[in-house]
């Protein structure tokens, strides 16, 4: 799959406080363009926070850390658009009662709707079907997941597959987007031995095709850049929630933060609705 070049990420005395204590302090980080991170730590030592800090989805309280030569917290909102997010729950979920061919579909559109320029969009309707079904082959060729094995094939409902296929189909999802940076969570969650190195495999084979990835584990693989989350004076990570992240995402001088949506607010709306709808989604 062609992918546009990494992002290198780097990260000095980095720190996360939350209403109760720091999620994660003092982490340091230097990470060329498509390396593989793996963000190490038991559950509750702030990994997931660290993560989304990264990919600015969450507001660093101290230290400094740039991404892409991005700097957070100043550019989180670039950083936004050069990063994805494969699974992460309570942020990027795949959705149960979806199909696998829905879930495709959705973020096919969406990535159209909002990432096209104003040429392809005014592009032919096959064209564009085409171009969304080329994206949509090259990502589920990195990811490593062939739908025609499903049980169902495309109609397999997301309930339905084994973790290691729901990991690769989230992975696929985020590729679609072409981001220079992909960032995991819970990469060897409830995987056997033998499915933990076919997760790895796949992150490796993401990170040299020249994406930059960084993925939480709670043992990192041998050849990996490593941050370990659970030495720092940490204390309540599972205070930070999911409604933080999007809190926490834009600054807190931003027009959006007022209660009147602007024009641009309420077209993204409607076009959220829009792509959606074309989904069969509510």
């Amino acid at each position: 799959m062609d992918s546009p070049h990494g992002a290198a990420v780097t990260a000095e005395d980095f720190g996360l406080k939350g209403p109760r204590g720091w999620a994660f302090r003092g982490v340091r980080l230097d990470a060329p363009p498509g390396a593989l991170v793996a963000i190490e730590g038991p559950s509750g030592s702030g990994h997931t926070c660290l993560l989304l800090a990264l990919t600015g989805r969450m507001r660093p309280s101290e230290g400094r850390a740039e991404v892409g030569g991005l700097r957070l917290p100043r550019q989180m909102a670039a950083v936004r658009r050069i990063s994805a997010l494969g699974p992460v729950p309570g942020v990027s979920e795949l959705d149960p009662a979806f199909t696998v061919a829905e879930h495709l579909r959705e973020r096919a559109l969406l990535q159209r709707r909002y990432d096209g320029s104003l040429r392809a969009l005014l592009r032919p309707r096959a064209e564009r079907t085409a171009a969304a079904r080329n994206r949509i082959e090259a990502a589920l060729e990195a990811a490593g997941l062939d739908p025609a094995t499903l049980p169902k094939a495309e109609r397999t409902s997301v309930r339905d597959l084994e973790r290691l296929e729901a990991l690769r189909l989230s992975v696929a999802l985020a590729l679609i987007g072409r981001p220079r940076l992909l960032a995991v969570d819970d990469t060897d969650l409830k995987l056997s031995d033998a499915e933990r190195a076919e997760a790895w495999e796949l992150l490796r084979s993401v990170a040299d095709g020249g994406t930059t990835v960084l993925a939480v584990c709670s043992q990192a693989p041998g050849g990996a850049i490593t941050v370990r989350t659970d030495n720092t004076d940490n204390t309540a990570t599972e205070d930070i929630t999911a409604a933080d992240a999007t809190d926490a995402s834009e600054p807190a001088e931003a027009p959006e933060a007022t209660a009147e949506k602007t024009t641009d607010e309420k077209t993204t709306d409607e076009g959220t609705a829009d792509a959606f709808a074309e989904t069969g989604r509510a």
